[in-house]
């Protein structure tokens, strides 16, 4: 069963026990979230799993902003092997983990973030710019 989550906000307010200065949560996002970015760098430079082709996005002056959507693109290319896709989702889930602490440590339903954030997208759409 996939936890909901608050389920998986109230299992991370039980089990922090070390890190639970503001300092510390703030500073371990950081830290996870450079942990990320080191896995997938890892993948492309070590495994070869996937590889980065990046080149200036060529945007066609009769363009419209829906149209951005598909001429962009994440440079990308192949796809996580199964090591490279352990190493990545472990250091996710430390990532999420850190948030769930700071959203406790603040107050703040990670459900009502995820709420709000839903609707401005919904209301939005593409002018979000994201």
């Amino acid at each position: 069963m996939i936890p909901t989550h608050d389920d998986f906000q109230k299992t991370v307010d039980s089990m922090l026990i070390r890190h639970q200065s503001i300092l510390d949560i703030i500073s371990k996002i950081q830290e996870s979230s450079a942990k990320v970015n080191r896995a997938v760098v890892k993948a492309v430079t070590s495994c070869g799993c996937i590889t980065i082709e990046a080149e200036k996005s060529t945007i066609p002056e009769n363009a419209t902003l829906a149209d951005l959507k598909f001429i962009l693109n994440s440079h990308l290319r192949g796809a996580l092997c199964p090591n490279c896709k352990e190493m990545v989702e472990t250091e996710l889930g430390k990532q999420f983990f850190y948030l769930a602490a700071l959203a406790n440590t603040l107050g703040i339903s990670i459900g009502e973030v995820l709420e709000k954030e839903d609707e401005k997208l919904k209301t939005l759409t593409v002018y979000n710019l994201r």
